[in-house]
């Protein structure tokens, strides 16, 4: 039986102290054989966190089925008040778990985070800069790659071809470049061009890298009013295009930091991961102003299909490709094989 009335039925939710959301998926079974550093690593993201992000962060965690030792590491964090929300589940995938860290608050800002990174001091006000200076921007990646231009981009490009803010520039950090393609495992075997120049877009006195990856990047909340309830890959498959293409029905952009404002540890740990952390400054993080975000609506069917499927079709035949290196003004020397 009832007896009485709720006296919390009917009441609204107080507006949100937080700033800016980070939800991390961690998936840790066991610590042989790929997983033998994977808690050590996740430790130092987690660490790395902590030093460097402002005091109105949200940090949500999913245990994504990881061993005991993690989910006791992670009970104590939650209970230490070092992390604001944590969820235990059996494995469901890294998507379906990034889906439960996202559901439940209406925080303007939302960065989706592999359990491997090791973030740098001021990426938060770094990513705001980037929102800021660019009233488009859906998603703002801290950790410059070859050639995101790309990747899920046609809208941006397309919008912007005939306005000469579309340039290419000197890499700004090549050694934090080539430091993330090695830690996924490639040689150095890559074309030696894409360590020197890489497509821009500015804003008046602002500039951004065109393009953003995936395994770290901020987003606008809104982004996932409407979210799925389930994806059927635990890693792979159609999960990671659901945020890549996120962006696209809205019609805003996917940009990167110029600067490299975080690290991808991988699954084996190095000596240099925890010398960096020790080389931050012991100091407050400001919190940065957000400006009021332009409001969004989704784009016409015809617009879309124009902008990322038309447009795109061209836009990936070499000889296209080469005349727009070429009208954007990439070197001579590096058009035919860029």
């Amino acid at each position: 039986m009832r007896l009485g009335f709720n006296p919390h039925k009917d009441v609204p939710q107080d507006p949100t102290e937080f700033k800016h959301q980070v939800v991390i998926p961690v998936y840790i079974p066991n610590q042989e054989g790929y997983f033998k550093d994977s808690f050590k690593n996740f430790q130092l993201c987690l660490e790395s966190l902590f030093l460097t992000c402002h005091n109105k962060t949200f940090i949500t965690i999913v245990n994504n089925g990881s061993c005991t030792e993690v989910k006791a590491y992670l009970n104590d964090l939650f209970e230490t008040q070092k992390i604001n929300e944590l969820i235990h589940s059996e494995n469901i995938g890294k998507l379906n778990a990034i889906l439960k860290g996202l559901a439940g608050n209406n925080i303007e800002l939302v960065t989706i985070s592999d359990a491997d990174v090791l973030f740098l001091e001021n990426w938060q006000q770094e990513t705001v800069a980037v929102f800021n200076q660019f009233p488009k921007a859906g998603v703002v990646g801290i950790v410059p790659q070859f050639r995101t231009f790309g990747h899920c981009c046609g809208n941006m490009i397309f919008d912007n071809l005939l306005t000469k803010k579309l340039k290419f520039k000197p890499v700004q950090n090549v050694e934090a470049l080539k430091k993330f393609y090695y830690s996924i495992g490639w040689g150095d075997d890559y074309n030696p061009d894409y360590l020197k120049q890489i497509l821009t877009i500015e804003n008046g006195n602002h500039s951004a890298v065109v393009g953003s990856g995936h395994f770290v990047a901020t987003y606008r909340k809104e982004l996932f009013t409407e979210i799925p309830t389930y994806l059927g890959f635990k890693l792979g498959g159609t999960s990671e295009r659901y945020l890549d293409e996120a962006t696209l029905p809205y019609g805003l952009w996917r940009l990167t930091t110029n600067d490299n404002y975080a690290y991808h540890l991988g699954n084996v740990y190095e000596e240099w991961m925890t010398q960096e952390i020790q080389s931050f400054q012991n100091k407050e993080n400001s919190i940065p102003e957000l400006h009021a975000l332009a409001s969004f609506k989704k784009v016409s069917a015809f617009s879309y299909y124009l902008k990322n499927k038309l447009f795109i079709k061209f836009f990936n035949k070499r000889k296209y490709r080469r005349l727009f290196y070429k009208f954007i003004g990439l070197p001579k020397t590096m058009i035919q094989k860029y």
